[in-house]
């Protein structure tokens, strides 16, 4: 079996965070809402904020 190719985009690093319960909750709601993985969810959260951020 030959290794499964790297993509251009890919995602080596890593980050772990604490959340408290409700967090994670509502992380779970969105994750089976909107049919998205929790990293997808995070990633989307982190692009929305860094938009806002950009207009500022």
């Amino acid at each position: 079996m030959s290794p499964r190719p790297r993509s251009d985009n890919s995602k080596r690093n890593q980050y772990r965070l604490r959340m408290s319960d409700e967090e994670l909750k509502k992380l779970e709601f969105c994750c089976e809402k909107l049919l998205l993985t929790k990293s997808e969810v995070i990633r989307s959260g982190l692009d929305a904020m860094y938009q806002k951020a950009l207009k500022k």
